[in-house]
């Protein structure tokens, strides 16, 4: 082979091995590409799947939500425009009768005073869950679904220490009806959708996430235990679901604080499952009673007491005859358990007292003097009139 041969052999070769890097680097390069491109779409499909999230909640619950018109009429007489003994003279009547009517000073009159809220259909036979101060002093109740059907509403009963009424109206046979979830599951930070009728704007829909649970001390309510939210409540919208990305109604919107933004308080399902059955059933709430007087537990308190820490609520006052005295409990008492479960607070205590069965036997747990006490009450029904709860001392 001449010289001249084995040079040309080898400027090929080179050019071969040339060629063949730069064909494994462009698909090298096109692989990293198309990885790249395949990368690129993985948070619009999340917030896309989360969109589609809310829609689907948004169509399956709206239906269920209503639109509540109240009707409050009131009753009065207009002062006479000439007062004295003159007033009730028939000349001076028939006089201001052709200047004002019949309708003119010193007539009895109705003054009717509209209002709205809104409310959520939990059951087909047509029972509407909503506030009780939507409703409160209604002489006439509209309910007007989705599809603007209207129909004359009931209040079948209704509960104002926690805030809770229900309706009833002839339902169609298609009525859509939303379910109640599990509040004692939810989470600080979970999505929160509140769907209502604020200021009459019907099936309005507005999205946040649960800020707080267990809210107390709110002043709304004599039985507080509020789910709080950021999802835009405003007049109009009491009564209506905030619901979870399971289209679950988790609490009923109740309450904002009007001196913030983005504070909202709804009532947690599960206390609306408890008064909800009973309203239907017998039109108005059984509630148990121990028949103490409670105050809050504080660092100094504990500590003198002899406590290791703030858990527990304290005895300020027995009543007389009530199953409490009956029991033996005492002025400053520290109750820790109650049925077995420990109380957190005052107000949990004041919870679980409520709702427990009359008639049963709990047993309770309490510190007296830095020892420890168990007694055995028989829970009775609150009284209508009166301490109808165990209530924090004025």
């Amino acid at each position: 082979m001449t010289p001249q041969t084995v040079r040309a052999a080898l400027a090929a070769s080179i050019l071969f091995a040339f060629a063949g890097a730069s064909f494994a680097l462009y698909a090298g390069l096109t692989r990293l590409g198309d990885a790249g491109k395949a990368a690129a779409p993985a948070p619009i499909a999340t917030a896309d799947a989360l969109q589609a999230a809310f829609v689907s909640v948004a169509e399956r619950v709206r239906p269920a939500v209503v639109h509540i018109g109240t009707l409050q009429v009131m009753r009065g007489r207009r002062p006479p425009m000439i007062p004295g003994p003159k007033a009730d003279d028939p000349f001076f009547k028939d006089f201001f009768d052709q200047f004002f009517g019949r309708s003119g000073p010193g007539r009895r009159e109705e003054f009717q005073t509209p209002g709205l809220g809104s409310g959520v259909i939990v059951d087909r036979r047509g029972y509407v869950l909503t506030n009780f101060h939507v409703v409160k002093g209604a002489d006439a109740v509209t309910v007007r679904l989705a599809d603007k059907q209207e129909f004359r509403g009931r209040i079948v009963g209704s509960d104002s220490k926690t805030d809770i009424a229900i309706i009833k109206f002839d339902a169609p046979a298609d009525v859509r009806v939303a379910t109640l979830g599990n509040s004692d599951a939810l989470r600080v930070g979970e999505w929160a959708i509140a769907i209502g009728n604020p200021f009459g704007l019907d099936q309005t829909v507005t999205v946040g996430v649960v800020s707080a649970t267990g809210r107390a001390d709110v002043g709304i309510a004599t039985y507080e235990n509020f789910i709080q939210t950021d999802a835009s409540i405003n007049p109009g919208n009491s009564g209506g679901p905030l619901v979870n990305l399971r289209g679950e109604v988790i609490g009923i919107n109740t309450a904002i604080v009007a001196t913030g933004q983005g504070i909202g308080f709804a009532i947690p399902a599960n206390m609306v499952k408890r008064v909800t059955a009973q309203l239907i059933d017998r039109g108005r709430v059984q509630r148990g009673w121990i028949g103490v007087a409670l105050q809050p537990m504080s660092a100094e308190l504990a500590q003198a007491m002899g406590l290791s820490d703030t858990r527990g609520a304290i005895v300020a006052r027995v009543y007389p005859g009530s199953p409490a005295e009956t029991a033996g409990l005492a002025q400053n008492d520290v109750i820790v358990s109650f049925d077995g479960a420990p109380v957190e607070d005052y107000h949990h205590l004041q919870r679980m007292s409520s709702e427990a069965e009359v008639g049963r036997k709990v047993k309770v747990d309490l510190v007296r003097r830095r020892e420890k006490k168990t007694v055995e009450l028989k829970v009775a029904e609150a009284p209508d009139t009166g301490p109808s709860a165990e209530t924090r001392p004025k």
